[in-house]
């Protein structure tokens, strides 16, 4: 049993671009579902569909390639806040990923985001994790 679902998804989606796969299989929780939605919105991957196996929900997630070399459109994602050290962060700090050509995404009270959508309506929260 995983603990930590948010950097298990991470863990998966990293190698799985490393190997250039073109499909990856994550565990379903409501914070998965949120990041993978999270990830479509902002052109980090094709799409994802949810299936049940076993009684057990799954996401598969297609992961987004460009070029003829099929260069990961994702080229680096980095887990910031973790069950052992925890990082927060308020509306004047948000956090800014590569000059925001990257994201950081937040669990706000809101609901999880991106830095620039948590930077628009004036809230911080949980930084859970930044992808460029």
């Amino acid at each position: 049993m995983v603990t930590d679902t948010i950097s298990d998804m991470l863990t998966r989606i990293r190698n799985a671009n490393m190997v250039k796969h073109q499909i990856v299989q994550i565990p379903q929780t409501k914070m998965s579902l949120a990041i993978a939605n999270i990830l479509k919105e902002e052109g980090f991957i094709h799409d994802f569909e949810e299936y049940l196996e076993d009684s057990k929900k799954y996401l598969l997630i297609f992961l987004k390639y460009k070029g003829k070399n099929r260069k990961p459109v994702i080229s680096k994602i980095k887990r910031i806040s973790k069950p052992g050290l925890r990082v927060y962060t308020n509306s004047k700090e948000l956090p800014k990923v590569l000059g925001n050509l990257g994201i950081a995404i937040l669990s706000t009270s809101q609901g999880v985001m991106t830095n620039l959508s948590a930077k628009k309506r004036g809230i911080g929260g949980e930084v859970l994790c930044y992808i460029w």
